[in-house]
Parts: structure tokens; C-alpha cells; sequence
């Protein structure tokens, strides 16, 4: 059995598809095509289900990534090794992180940890959901929660305490009024996201011990990723008011493009952890990642 058919296959199932395989990989995706065809042929099964939109393991495809992934880490971790002949480490860390992670704590971290190690790569994958990261190829997460499973480690990372903001743009403030009170929103024009499995989280305020839990109504619901910008321009238009992570909103605050309405009533909650497999050995790219995380690396501390 070709090794490099094995790998190949790992690679595209990890990916979800040839085009995904072959950016990360380097091999053309004819080329990984090829590959799993071979591999496929010589155990007579297979072991991917392809459609025009995504690839997928069949069941025996699953099992077979079962027995592989270990073998794989092993493979890596040995290679991996010789960082330690090197002056400074070499090689990819791949991290899967939420957008709101990706918009306001990497930008102050990964600038002075790519300037501390300039020959390590640093591959970003955003996904709001949680998943499992060594599954999908990543090296580790960051989330919101330290509630990990039992072998994960969690590092802090960013600002220790951040804030939910809600706003709103002047001009739609002096027509429709501004909010005294969290159940005052119930009447007006709210931009709301969802989650991916299609749940909307409420919008949460905190005063004096008093809690508010709203579910408002309004004219605009996104999903997370690249759909929050469009919320943030339709808030900015004056469509309506927003109530999102500070962090995301603070350039227009300053800005004066949305007025802050409420405040005493934004709600803190923890910052974000990096959580990674508690294994003996990581791989050279991840181990620097977090003594410099723990050394306190950052450009500067960014706003909540």
C-alpha cells in the first residue's frame, strides 16, 4: 500500500474535498483524485462519497481515518523532533477559532508571534461551532468556554474580560427614541444573529443583580462569519440597533457612526481560552504558540 495514497486520502477527508486538500497540501487535486482512486482500487472499496458539493467518508472511509490519525501524529511528532536541532522551530500551526476570536484578539497576538518566529505558518480556520479540532487537521481551538472534554488543556488568550455592546446610529435614535430600559428594545428595530444549528441566543443585559433576557424582534437576522459585517453596516445605516461583542463595534463607537445606548446594562463575561490536547508531546509550531501566549505575547491589549 502507497503511504503517499494513505496520506492523500487523510488529507482530503480532513478537508472535506479535493480543492480544500490540494490548497493546504501543495498536490494538485487531479493529483489527490488519482491517489484515492489507487487506493480504493487495491482494497476493492469506497472509501469517500463524492457529490458535486462536498466529499465525505463512507463508513469504512471513517474507520480507516480512525486507525490512521494516530499513526499519523505519531509519523508527525517523530519529524517534528528535529525543531529542536533548529535555532528557531519550523512548520504550520493550525488553529480553529470563532470570527469574533478572528476580528479581536488574533490581530494583537498573531503580528508578534509571526515577528518572535518568522518560519513558522500560521493557518487560520473560523468556525463559530465547536468541534472536535484534532478531527479537521487543527492543532487547537479558541473559544469562549473553558468547559473542555476531560484531555483538553485551556490556555487564556486576549483580553481576560469583555463586554456586549449594543448601539445604534444617531440618526435612527432620534427618530425612534433611545432605550431607558433592556424591555424598551422589544419595540424597536433589532438586528439579530443565529447560530449555525439555528438557534438565535437572546440578548442578555445585567444591572445591580438584575438580569434581562430579551428575544426581539427584527428586520435582519445573520449568521456568524462575514455576515456580521452586514449587520454592523445595516446598524451604521440606521436599520436598526445592534448588540454584539464591544470589541466588533468599538471603531464605530469611537467613530460616532453608532451611539452606545444601555451601557450600564452591558453584560461581561470571561475571556477566551486556546484548548489543545493534553498529550505528551506537541508539535513544535504549537508548543512556542503557548509558552508565548503564557509569557503574556501580544502587540498590545485589545479593547473589550
Amino acid at each position: 500500500m502507497e503511504f503517499n495514497d494513505l496520506a492523500a486520502f487523510v488529507s482530503v477527508a480532513r478537508a472535506g474535498g479535493f480543492r480544500d486538500a490540494a490548497r493546504i497540501s501543495g498536490v494538485s487535486a487531479s493529483s489527490l483524485s488519482i491517489a484515492v482512486r489507487r487506493l480504493e482500487s487495491k482494497l476493492e472499496l469506497r472509501l469517500l462519497n463524492r457529490t458535486t458539493r462536498s466529499v465525505a467518508p463512507t463508513e469504512a472511509g471513517l474507520r480507516l481515518i480512525e486507525k490512521l490519525t494516530p499513526l499519523f501524529s505519531e509519523m508527525e511528532a517523530a519529524m517534528d523532533v528535529l525543531n529542536g536541532f533548529r535555532d528557531k522551530p519550523t512548520g504550520t500551526l493550525k488553529l480553529n477559532v470563532p470570527s469574533s476570536a478572528a476580528r479581536i484578539v488574533l490581530p494583537t497576538v498573531i503580528a508578534p508571534f509571526l515577528k518572535a518566529y518568522p518560519d513558522i505558518r500560521v493557518e487560520v480556520v473560523v468556525e463559530d461551532g465547536f468541534v472536535d479540532v484534532l478531527s479537521i487537521g487543527c492543532d487547537a481551538g479558541i473559544r469562549y468556554d473553558e468547559r473542555l472534554e476531560q484531555d483538553m488543556i485551556a490556555v487564556p488568550i486576549g483580553p481576560r474580560v469583555q463586554r456586549f455592546a449594543t448601539a445604534a446610529a444617531p440618526a435612527y435614535l432620534d427618530t425612534h427614541g433611545r432605550p431607558g430600559h433592556p424591555r424598551d428594545l422589544l419595540s424597536h428595530a433589532c438586528l439579530r444573529g443565529q447560530f449555525a444549528g439555528g438557534a438565535m441566543p437572546c440578548w442578555d443585559f445585567e444591572r445591580d443583580g438584575e438580569v434581562v433576557r430579551l428575544d426581539p424582534p427584527g428586520p435582519l437576522l445573520v449568521r456568524p462569519g462575514a455576515a456580521v459585517d452586514l449587520a454592523i453596516s445595516m446598524a451604521v445605516a440606521g436599520v436598526g440597533v445592534i448588540h454584539l461583542f464591544e470589541g466588533m463595534l468599538r471603531q464605530h463607537l469611537d467613530s460616532g457612526a453608532l451611539e452606545p445606548i444601555l451601557e450600564p446594562w452591558w453584560q461581561r463575561f470571561s475571556g477566551p481560552f486556546l484548548y489543545y490536547p493534553g498529550r505528551r508531546h506537541l508539535p513544535a509550531p504549537l508548543r512556542v504558540f503557548v509558552d508565548f501566549l503564557k509569557a503574556g505575547g501580544s502587540s498590545n491589549t485589545p479593547a473589550v
